[in-house]
Order: C-alpha cells, then sequence, then structure tokens
C-alpha cells in the first residue's frame, strides 16, 4: 500500500477533550486533513519546535532525544502512521545507523514532535485517511467561519492565545525583548509568545 505525504497545518484547541489540543495534518497532494487528539505538553514541544524565534533555556524531552541522536549518529529518516485503532493512532520512527534501519514504535504525538526537529517526512496510509480524514471542502457545509480556518491554519497563536489586553503595547521594542528574554529563561513560553507577537506587530 503506497504511503501518502503529510504536513502539519496547524494545531487548535480540543473542541472535544478539555485540556487537548488537535494537532491537524494535510495531505501534500489533496484536500484531506487528519486531526490527530494530542496532550498539552506534545502540542506545546511541537508548537517550539516549528517556531524558531523561541528556544528554551533548557532541552525539552524531544530536544533530548535529538541531541542523543545526532550525538550517536542516528537519523529519523521518516515516520509512518501506520495504524488507527478506537480512535487511537499508531506511529513508527523510521532510523538509520550505519546504514542500517530500525523500526521504532511511537505515540504519533511524540513522532511528529521528533519528525519536526529533524525534518523528517509524515507519512500515512490511505485507508488511514479514508478512515479518520476531513475533507476541506465540507468547511463551508459545517458551518465553519473564515476566523475558525484561521485558528487552525496558525500553529503558534492557537495554542499560545494572545491577550490583546494586557499592557505590552505600551513597551518600547528594547523592554520587549528584555521581557522576551525574561520569560523564556523562566521557561514561561506562553508569555513568551505573547511578547513575541507584540514585536512582530511592530516590524
Amino acid at each position: 500500500m503506497s504511503l501518502i505525504k503529510l504536513t502539519i497545518k496547524g494545531i487548535s484547541y480540543s473542541q472535544t477533550q478539555t485540556g487537548a489540543y488537535a494537532l491537524v495534518l494535510s495531505e501534500m497532494e489533496g484536500s484531506r486533513t487528519l486531526p490527530i487528539i494530542i496532550g498539552a505538553f506534545e502540542a506545546q514541544s511541537i508548537a517550539i519546535a516549528l517556531e524558531k524565534e523561541i528556544r528554551p533555556p533548557r532541552p525539552l524531552t524531544h530536544d533530548l532525544f535529538k541531541t542523543f541522536s545526532d550525538r550517536f549518529q542516528i537519523e529519523i529518516k521518516e515516520v509512518i502512521i501506520h495504524k488507527l485503532v478506537d480512535g487511537v493512532f499508531f506511529s513508527s520512527l523510521i532510523c538509520e545507523k550505519d546504514g542500517e534501519q530500525e523500526v521504532i514504535d511511537a505515540r504519533t504525538s511524540d513522532a511528529i514532535a521528533i519528525a519536526v526537529r529533524f525534518q523528517a517526512p509524515i507519512y500515512t496510509y490511505e485507508n488511514i485517511l479514508d478512515k479518520a480524514g476531513v475533507y476541506l471542502k465540507i468547511e463551508e457545509e459545517l458551518g465553519l467561519t473564515d476566523d475558525a480556518e484561521d485558528e487552525i491554519t496558525s500553529e503558534i497563536d492557537t495554542i499560545l492565545e494572545v491577550d490583546k489586553s494586557d499592557s505590552y503595547a505600551e513597551k518600547s521594542i528594547t523592554e520587549l525583548n528584555q521581557e522576551l528574554d525574561k520569560a523564556v529563561a523562566n521557561e514561561n513560553y506562553e508569555l513568551a509568545a505573547k511578547i513575541r507577537d507584540e514585536i512582530s506587530k511592530r516590524s
């Protein structure tokens, strides 16, 4: 069965599970999306890997995995979402060292967080997309507004919501950069994202 390449479309708050997030993958050559429910930690880890401007002062678990793999010359070639059972996705990491490949079972959220760091492609099978995929063209029929679509396509802003009533608008760029450094040092990534967005608005 042929593999279908996926890309990360965005991360959004889950409408069905409190405290969870929906990671939305979309097929590269088609209109189907694959929504996967993931936890808050994994959502934050994926969002930070996608966001190039924020670097945590200490490595997250998936960063540690990347450093460990690099040190021992292990390469992640690809991630395959290979099974769906009772709403749970099963994935594999395809690893390579010294020309030999190994397949490692992994939670899908962890596998994708690692894939982003290795810039490894993500694949799934046609039968999984047939079973769990959602066609983009039905968004209008479901009553989704443009604002809802924007929420899905913004990887960072939807997971780390920006409070537009905060006082950062009154601060200078220098002060904002100081606040950003402090937030990252304290591992307060939600605050760092808010400050970064204020800086981006002015650039």
